[in-house]
């Protein structure tokens, strides 16, 4: 099933309930796949997540940029400072590596999962967009 479907003499589209909530989700089981499998899947969605951002931050559904946004914060966020703090790794020791790795985890998963739960509970309504604008 198409989850944007046109109407035949409406002059609009609209775009289901059930497909925002799937896009607005979407970032957030990237991170929790590219977390926990870093190697290939971490650097993976590392690429990967930019194009889920930029389709999925100007949806018609202000709801799923809000959730999109957020989950984006989460990840380049950890991704970010693990760069910073990587820096001032020793060279040959995997200890610290492993540790940034299980922090970085403990702290996205949960928080990935949490939100995946606020949106399943959130309220998501099929929304007519005007045929210029979809």
């Amino acid at each position: 099933m198409n989850p944007v479907t046109e109407p035949p003499a409406g002059g609009s589209k609209t775009i289901r309930g059930a497909s925002a909530r799937t896009a607005a989700a979407l970032f957030n089981y990237g991170n929790i796949l590219g977390i926990l499998v870093p190697v290939p899947l971490g650097m993976l969605w590392l690429g990967i997540s930019m194009i889920v951002y930029a389709m999925n931050r100007h949806h018609p559904n202000p709801k799923v940029g809000h959730y999109t946004q957020q989950a984006a914060y989460r990840f380049y966020g950890i991704t970010g400072a693990f760069t910073a703090v990587a820096i001032f790794f020793p060279g040959q020791d995997w200890t610290p590596y492993l540790g940034a790795w299980i922090l970085g985890a403990l702290v996205l998963v949960p928080w990935s999962i949490l939100d995946i739960v606020r949106i399943h509970r959130d309220e998501w309504r099929d929304m007519e967009i005007p045929e210029g604008l979809a």
